[in-house]
């Protein structure tokens, strides 16, 4: 997919605020259909169709701060519950996300700012999303978007904040399978789809020369990352953690042709729940 604009202002709007996205790649874009007129019996036999538009299409690739992380997991996991107020560390509260249906989601605007022309795209939903994580690279939330909803030029002049803060990087990911820590996991993309049912899986990339073995079963697996600075009390605000239920293997995609360290990515299902706990510094809902 060509990438259309790189470094444009892309803003999410739901129900309760309006966040800037820091620097993002995308392909939003307007979706069309065609209404196919069938060749008539006498004439010269061709088919015409006339263009339809039918919505929104595209993705988002942006990267996790620790002011969007919450916000953006709730776009694409989905509320399940209030907050728990975590008295040790004043003001923070914690969500409990959970992996819901498209269908179940809740729906946002979103507004695209290129070469200073604004579009809004109203009712969207996410139908699919990958959380990507690798070391030494920022994590990244790939959004694949659709929506039923002609856009159209977005007229007022707002100002919204820009929602940047510290980026969360993968060489501070900790990876646990059935409570046991594993070093040897240089990187991880989280993918689930929504269309006629949610489907998850996991594709997890480990250095094969290290002596922790993965299984082909696992149980539950988290996935915790976080801004290592004292600043953040307990270090919660500073942190996000993805847990997944019952991962099966599918297969193993390992290349051996490489003359150095071999990565081998291995190709999981998940045949159960993805729940993610996130933190924000107000009561306020996400």
């Amino acid at each position: 997919m060509n990438i259309q604009g790189r470094n444009c202002l892309i803003v999410i709007k739901t129900t309760y605020k309006g966040i800037n996205v820091p620097y993002s790649e995308e392909t939003i874009r307007e979706a069309y259909s065609l209404l196919q007129e069938e060749a008539a019996i006498e004439g010269d036999g061709n088919c015409r169709a006339i263009r339809k538009n039918c919505g929104v299409t595209g993705c988002v690739v942006t990267p996790l701060t620790i002011e969007t992380a919450p916000h953006l997991l709730y776009l694409v996991m989905g509320s399940a519950g209030e907050a728990n107020h975590i008295t040790v560390t004043r003001d923070l509260h914690k969500f409990k996300l959970s992996l819901n249906a498209m269908c179940f989601s809740d729906g946002f605007d979103l507004i695209q700012d290129r070469d200073g022309e604004r579009r809004l795209y109203e009712g969207c939903k996410v139908q699919g999303f990958e959380i990507r994580f690798e070391r030494e690279k920022k994590i990244k939330l790939k959004l694949d978007i659709c929506g039923k909803e002609e856009p159209y030029i977005y007229p007022i002049e707002d100002v919204f904040p820009s929602k940047g803060g510290e980026f969360f990087v993968g060489d501070n990911v900790t990876y646990k399978i059935n409570g046991q820590e594993y070093t040897n996991i240089y990187g991880l993309t989280l993918s689930s789809k929504k269309d006629d049912g949610t489907k998850t899986e996991i594709w997890i990339n480990r250095v094969l020369d290290s002596a922790q073995s993965i299984p082909d079963i696992i149980d539950e697996m988290e996935i915790t990352a976080q801004l290592l600075k004292d600043k953040y009390e307990n270090r919660h605000f500073g942190t996000f953690r993805i847990t997944v239920k019952r991962l099966v293997l599918l297969s193993d995609e390992t290349s051996v042709n490489s003359s150095g360290a071999v990565l081998g990515p291995l190709r999981y299902y998940v045949s159960d729940v993805v729940t993610s706990e996130v933190f924000v510094s107000d009561g306020g809902s996400l």
